[in-house]
């Protein structure tokens, strides 16, 4: 499944709890310099939408692929 993480930087606050939740953290998100978070390899990604659920400020949007 292929899938697209959002992550809106101006809604992000850097807590970490997307990364804290996700089954396959390091080897999907990283952070930038200024401290917040983004989806660098969507690959491992199984769509649970746990990260989204997780996001205290709404900043991140799932969204599925088509092939």
């Amino acid at each position: 499944m292929s899938v697209e993480i959002i992550v809106d930087r101006e809604k992000c606050i850097g807590c970490g709890k997307c990364y804290d939740v996700c089954p396959k953290a390091p080897k999907i998100w990283n952070i930038d310099k200024n401290g917040k978070y983004y989806a660098y390899n969507t690959l491992y990604c199984h769509n649970c939408k746990l990260c989204a659920g997780r996001c205290p400020t709404s900043a991140i949007l799932i969204k599925k692929m088509s092939k």
